[in-house]
């Protein structure tokens, strides 16, 4: 067993704009706009079993998405709210 499989695995999903997104995002937050959910979840999220970070700009979008995750069977998903609270590094 090594280290990396020791470490859970996670993933930073950013449900804003494609413009927004590009604008200024989370390092390594991969872009499911919330309108696009539906659709393409499963697409770019394939295990439903992983850890599922998900934001948005002030937390409406990502609660919406959380929700909508956990309705498609998605097992792991956290809410974290806005970036407008995040205070770490962000990519443009």
């Amino acid at each position: 067993l090594s280290l990396h499989d020791a470490l859970p695995i996670f993933i930073v999903l950013d449900v804003r704009t494609l413009k927004e997104y590009t604008e200024g995002h989370i390092p390594n937050a991969i872009s499911v706009p919330l309108e696009t959910i539906e659709n393409k979840a499963e697409a770019k999220l394939k295990n439903k079993d992983d850890l599922i970070l998900v934001y948005c700009r002030s937390g409406r979008r990502s609660r919406e998405a959380a929700l909508k995750l956990i309705e498609k069977g998605y097992t792991n998903v956290i809410d974290f709210g806005g970036i407008k609270d995040w205070n770490g590094e962000v990519v443009k």
